[in-house]
């Protein structure tokens, strides 16, 4: 009765029987894996973001497929205030297209560039959201790796390898969720030159992008135009806004081949129909909220490393990896036993969550990843049975 593209797994694994047994047993554990800054204890101009929805345009209906042009203006501001815009052409508001969220924004771009069983290439480890897109889509993904060595590198050597007649499209994440990497220049342009020579389009997602820690952004999709490139990102990340479901995508590349994706998408957005107007008119101001709302969370990333830091100097048989910046921290720990065993111990034993590598779909054992925009006496207090049962 049902399609074959939705006959996932869709049982529990052993670590979330683990976790539901704890939460049912009224145990009180402490979430280190916590991803939604509306929980964590950040202070939001609730007024300016209340009164934001509050304009009469909304009542109007005037849709647009791409979205309404004062959105769409507010948004190419974003980017043109941006350090990286440097020698590029600012953008135009004709090159956004407005969605729900990131989600839907690679719908549409799967939907642009492929048809049943292409593929993709995408990053290994990286968040599993990509599979379930994918598949929804009748998309194939095809992973590529990301090594490590003093930090996170791209295996551009593995990409050429992947390559097949199906291939249509490569897909970064910059910076990369959860090791945190940012693409390094070099990178970029090869990754650009070969999508270009092999009438590829580059797909990046940028949600993290502002989020310095380690490191510094060094290129963004958006404004690239050696081949056809699409950048996303949204208000979800940008002013840590996940409930104001307002995305986009930009388009850019090479001016003849940059205006067949734009008609295309224009379609395609107008089937799926307009992003509600409330968020549209409000993006302007919604977006004023990430002045407010970044430091506090470039903050708090900083200052729990701090505390990842002193523990380190105590349990030298734990490492962590360079954090350029995101949200998270990748653990390397002693490999004796499978990350999903070492992640329900700490379930059962020390009440704490974290996730283990599968979850993000590391080749191998021997790593947690842990979050950190979790509130600063959470994560001390949550990260110290981490150390002493992973050691």
């Amino acid at each position: 009765m049902f399609a074959r593209r939705t006959e996932w797994k869709l049982g529990e694994n052993r670590f979330a029987k683990a976790l539901q047994n704890a939460r049912a047993s009224g145990a009180e554990l402490i979430d280190l894996t916590v991803s939604n800054p509306t929980h964590c204890d950040f202070t939001f101009d609730s007024s300016a973001i209340l009164s934001s929805l509050s304009q009469v345009e909304s009542l109007n209906y005037d849709p647009d497929p791409q979205g309404l042009l004062s959105a769409r203006k507010a948004v190419a501001g974003y980017y043109n205030t941006s350090k990286l815009l440097r020698d590029s052409a600012a953008l135009s508001p004709e090159q956004i297209f407005l969605t729900t969220s990131t989600s839907e924004g690679y719908s549409y771009l799967f939907r642009l560039l492929c048809d049943p069983c292409d593929e993709v290439l995408v990053p290994r480890p990286s968040y599993p959201l990509f599979e379930f897109l994918a598949d929804i889509q009748d998309v194939q993904l095809r992973s590529y790796e990301l090594f490590y060595d003093h930090g996170w590198h791209v295996d551009l050597g593995g990409i050429r390898r992947l390559i097949t007649e199906r291939t249509r499209a490569v897909l970064l994440v910059n910076p990369n969720n959860p090791t945190g990497s940012f693409v390094q220049t070099d990178e970029f342009e090869q990754l650009t030159s070969l999508c270009r020579e092999r009438n590829f389009a580059l797909i990046c997602d940028e949600v993290f992008l502002d989020y310095e820690v380690e490191g510094n952004a060094q290129v963004s999709a958006a404004f690239s135009d050696d081949c056809v490139s699409f950048a996303l990102s949204g208000l979800s990340k940008i002013s840590c806004l996940p409930q104001m479901k307002l995305a986009w995508i930009v388009v850019n590349g090479p001016a003849d081949l940059r205006d067949q994706a734009h008609a295309r998408l224009q379609v395609i957005a107008d089937t799926y129909l307009s992003v509600n107007a409330p968020i549209q008119h409000a993006l302007r101001d919604l977006l004023k909220q990430r002045t407010q709302i970044q430091p506090q969370l470039t903050q708090r990333v900083r200052a729990n490393l701090k505390v990842l830091d002193e523990q380190l100097k105590s349990f030298r048989s734990i490492q962590r990896l360079k954090v350029e910046g995101g949200w998270y921290a990748v653990l390397r720990v002693p490999g004796r036993n499978p990350d999903e065993d070492l992640a329900i111990e700490l379930i059962e034993r020390g009440r704490v969550i974290v996730h283990p590598s599968h979850f993000y779909d590391f080749l191998q054992d021997g790593y947690l990843i842990v979050s950190l925009i979790t509130p600063e006496k959470q994560f001390q207090k949550g990260i110290a049975p981490v150390f002493e049962i992973a050691a």
